[in-house]
């Protein structure tokens, strides 16, 4: 899952936000958004569509199976 923590983090950079500001979006600690950026935890699936719909891509994108 490298391919998702390094869209994870470019997608927040381009946005602008920190770890805590996008934490605060989707409703988890800022904790979380740095272990998926760090390939150090999985992502549940109700997490993954938050941020996908958050940053208007696909769950597919963001896995790395559509570019």
């Amino acid at each position: 899952m490298k391919v998702f923590g390094d869209r994870l983090r470019s997608l927040r950079n381009e946005a602008k936000l920190s770890a805590k500001q996008l934490a605060t979006e989707i409703q988890v600690s800022d904790a979380a958004i740095i272990n998926w950026e760090n390939n150090v935890n999985d992502i549940k699936g109700e997490y993954l569509v938050k941020l996908a719909k958050f940053f208007g891509v696909t769950t597919d994108y963001l896995l790395g199976l559509e570019d």
